[in-house]
């Protein structure tokens, strides 16, 4: 099986750190080139992955004939542009989350993957982990009875206001960078959406960097609670619970999983607590696999742009309902 050629749009500090190492190290690919004008950003990528070709603009890796898929991490407010141009110039596309500023927009890019053929998705890389896959199974199967209670917490503390995630013009704000896992993550475990929410937000800059919701979601065993806390001005935490009638799954280190702790699944009954491990587990890497397989055998990839959509509408409705 030929590899899948990827070229990576931009010399974040993100992908330095994370996903151009993923691509690199994943099973069927190849980070084959990356675009950026800065020889000095180039550098780093270089040093793990010395045969890569380094374009001087994004044009120019649309533009390159052997490469077959770009993963975008660009900044949120350029993300549809992007998408939109990568899909026109015939390449597969892998955009960071969020991949767009509003929900309408992702109809957008839904109408030109079906127009091109072409795969596009949001990389929403908890999906692709074992722990979260893990997480939906034991809902689906009852395991703690009805859902009936659902809170989340995902906070760190960045006051640096010349970040691009404290910065408007660029979608910064807890609610896109982090809010799209605080409620993403609700939506994909119980298979629900948003009924009712309210939400009171706490601005800096232009940007929210204290957000929390309430309100009721609902999936097939009904209507459930749902509190979801998100800040870039708080010390760093990460959990989610998931309280039914029989027990509760307690989910730690959810989103940077192996990097905040261990990704761990609790399952709390009566006295009883059984903990599941997932030790060494790299979630990139198995987002890039899974891109791989879908693009080589037509497995279905586990998130799709109507999963993004869905999680985007409810990010707007969360922005529109604060109180």
């Amino acid at each position: 099986m030929e590899p899948v050629n990827i070229g990576v749009m931009g010399a974040s500090s993100f992908a330095l750190a994370q996903t151009a190492r993923a691509i690199h190290e994943a099973r069927g690919a190849r980070f084959a080139a990356l675009a950026t004008s800065s020889a000095a950003k180039a550098e780093p990528f270089q040093a793990f992955a010395p045969d890569i070709v380094v374009h001087p603009d994004y044009d120019a890796m649309l533009a390159d004939p052997t490469i077959e898929a770009v993963y975008i991490p660009l900044p949120n407010h350029l993300h549809v542009e992007w998408t939109l141009k990568a899909l026109e110039a015939g390449k597969h596309v892998l955009t960071e989350k969020p991949i767009a500023m509003t929900a309408p927009e992702i109809d957008t890019l839904i109408a030109a993957r079906d127009r091109t053929g072409l795969f596009a998705s949001e990389a929403y890389m908890i999906v692709h982990h074992p722990q979260w896959q893990r997480v939906r199974t034991l809902i689906d199967e009852g395991t703690i009875g009805s859902l009936r209670h659902v809170d989340v917490v995902f906070s760190f503390d960045l006051p640096d206001v010349d970040n691009i995630r404290n910065r408007p013009e660029t979608g910064g704000g807890s609610i896109p960078d982090i809010g799209v896992y605080a409620y993403g993550s609700a939506r994909f475990a119980a298979r629900a959406e948003p009924v009712e929410l309210t939400s009171r937000i706490r601005r800096e800059h232009g940007v929210d960097v204290w957000t929390q919701v309430t309100g009721t979601m609902a999936g097939p065993s009904g209507e459930f609670s749902y509190c979801a806390l998100t800040s870039t001005r708080l010390y760093a935490r990460q959990e989610v619970t998931f309280q039914g009638d029989d027990g509760l799954i307690r989910v730690t280190a959810p989103f940077n999983a192996g990097l905040v702790g261990e990704a761990q699944v609790q399952v709390v009954q009566g006295e009883t607590t059984r903990v599941e491990r997932y030790p060494g587990v790299r979630q990139y890497v198995l987002e890039f696999e899974n891109l791989v397989a879908t693009l080589r055998t037509g497995v279905a990839f586990p998130w799709t742009l109507e999963d993004a959509r869905g999680t985007q509408a409810m990010i707007d409705l969360v922005r529109a309902n604060e109180v």
